[in-house]
């Protein structure tokens, strides 16, 4: 009775194409969500998104991935650090 619900998946390349539709050819963000078969709603975040990202705002996914690494390597550091901070204490 649980069924999980499958969401489509859009690769970076169609969002872009899509937000380059709204953007640089002036077609209204309804008509272009409409030709396309996605939600509007969902077209005005990737247009946000890549607006965001042109100006700085944004994090791109290179340094978003960058970003998840140095923090799992910042935890892991600090994890070593606290067991040889309390082992330096039971020793001494």
């Amino acid at each position: 009775m649980n069924q999980k619900r499958e969401y489509k998946t859009y690769t970076q390349e169609f969002k872009k194409e899509a937000v380059a539709l709204v953007i640089d050819q002036g077609y209204s963000v309804a008509e272009t969500a409409r030709s396309l078969g996605v939600n509007a709603n969902l077209l005005y975040k990737w247009k946000d998104r890549q607006e965001a990202q042109a100006s700085g705002a944004a994090l791109s996914t290179d340094e978003r991935e960058e970003l998840k690494k140095s923090r799992a390597e910042n935890k892991r550091l600090l994890m070593g650090k606290d067991i040889l901070k309390k082992a330096s204490a039971f020793f001494a």
